[in-house]
């Protein structure tokens, strides 16, 4: 006689995206897989797809408070831990930061926080004995939040990083850049044009910038004018280098090291004739699919920019250089866990091959910009005195504050664009900061 089948319980609702967002946080500090891949392309988490739009959002959020308050967690969680984290099973860390973050800053009620949590660690093999630490330590949580000040980011930048930024832009100022890490930003965007219109259909501001911000829920794709390719996603900071060559309408310029191609999109929508370089194919056939959908007219070229032979030499030449992007932070949370200072052994001496590269591409008279999305000086300042200093045919064309919309503390005693992430404050942390950039203009002397 057939036995009669047994449906399967239904998953408790919300627990899939607690364990896809487990899972992410696991492949950023326990493997170091970069939280784009895991989120978007060919390297996303395979469950992303299986969840309704509501909870990939939520998985989404989890991970990057997960991720942005990782010192705090760590610190508030360890407290109540006489023993430390597991180090047998070290999916319950995990699983209590995940838990410990709901309570404190996500709008989700207590009682789901804990038990969700001791789910996900009844349903993790090595982690299953454990389940009621979790239980205990996360209502301990729920407990002590009315002393805890949940603003207070101070824990969350490794150490490395924290001396680093004392050491270049003094204590008071470090804080700050630590403090607005703190923070989920808002979404701005470049509009192709009336800023202002497309600020009221998003319900944003105009930044000073000519940015539009705004606060996303769900999808961007939905959002108005996304496929009708009228905006594209940009920080306000990264949308200023652009900006320094001033009029280019009609002329050749190259951006090398062009993905993800929101400066070569600038570039395009103000009318230059762009050359487009990359070294990854992927990541030139995604910036092909972005500028079908901009619909704008731009030449790429999937190749290594040290090894390229245009044939030619360009009016003006975009060099957006491969950093430790420790200014993008706010935006990728990621970073400090996945970097340390030993990359900047491994980068700086790219930079200066590129910036050597970038010069024998510019034609007598015309204009270099040299950028970074680095806090670091090695990466920016240093890189722009050590160019100057080996080769004569350069010089700097320094910056005007009403240049930068009038912004002088954006502009160095050189003459040099170094935004910081505290930069544009606002009453409402969600509409404050914008990313950590360097960038320099120089001409190439006439032969």
């Amino acid at each position: 006689m057939a036995r009669p089948r047994v449906s399967p319980q239904p998953e408790v609702p919300g627990l899939a995206a607690r364990r896809i967002a487990a899972d992410i946080i696991d492949g950023v500090l326990r493997r170091r897989l970069p939280l784009d891949e895991q989120l978007s392309g060919k390297s996303a988490h395979f469950g992303l797809p299986t969840l309704a739009e509501r909870d990939r959002a939520l998985t989404r959020r989890l991970v990057a408070t997960v991720l942005r308050r990782l010192g705090t967690l760590r610190h508030l969680v360890g407290g109540f831990l006489d023993k430390g984290f597991p180090a047998e099973a070290p999916r319950i860390e995990t699983i209590l930061l995940i838990g410990a973050a709901q309570i404190l800053w996500l709008d989700v009620p207590d009682h789901a926080a804990v038990d969700l949590s001791v789910r996900l660690a009844q349903a993790d093999r090595r982690g299953s004995r454990y389940a009621g630490l979790v239980n205990a330590v996360l209502r301990r949580v729920a407990q002590s939040r009315s002393s805890f000040d949940a603003n207070d980011a101070s824990r969350d930048t490794p150490a490395w990083l924290m001396a680093r930024w004392q050491k270049t832009y003094g204590e008071e100022t470090a804080r700050d850049i630590a403090q607005a890490n703190g923070h989920e930003p808002a979404l701005d965007i470049t509009v192709k044009a009336n800023a202002e219109s497309w600020a009221e259909h998003l319900h944003g501001d105009v930044l000073p910038t000519g940015t539009v911000r705004t606060l996303a829920h769900g999808a961007i794709s939905l959002l108005p004018g996304f496929v009708e390719g009228a905006w594209w996603v940009q920080d306000a900071a990264a949308s200023i280098p652009a900006r320094l060559f001033g009029d280019i309408a009609a002329k050749e310029v190259c951006d090398l090291c062009a993905a993800p191609g929101g400066k070569t999109a600038q570039l395009a929508n103000a009318g230059a004739k762009v050359t487009a370089v990359d070294r990854s194919p992927a990541r030139i056939a995604r910036l092909k699919e972005n500028f079908a959908r901009l619909k704008l007219d731009v030449e790429t070229v999937a190749a290594d920019a040290l090894e390229w032979q245009p044939g030619k030499q360009f009016d003006a030449v975009l060099l957006d250089a491969p950093c430790t992007a420790t200014g993008t932070i706010r935006r990728h949370p990621d970073v400090p866990w996945l970097k340390s200072e030993n990359d900047l052994g491994v980068l700086t001496p790219l930079q200066s091959k590129l910036l050597d590269r970038a010069v024998d591409l510019v034609r007598p008279g015309g204009t270099l910009v040299y950028c970074t999305c680095s806090l670091e000086p090695e990466e920016g300042e240093a890189q722009i005195a050590a160019l100057l200093a080996r080769d004569p045919r350069v010089v700097r064309s320094p910056i005007a504050a009403a240049e930068v919309f009038g912004h002088a503390e954006f502009v160095t005693e050189a003459g040099d664009l170094r935004t910081l992430p505290h930069y544009l404050p606002d009453e409402d942390p969600r509409w404050a900061g914008l990313d950590g950039f360097f960038a320099a203009r120089l001409i190439r002397k006439d032969a």
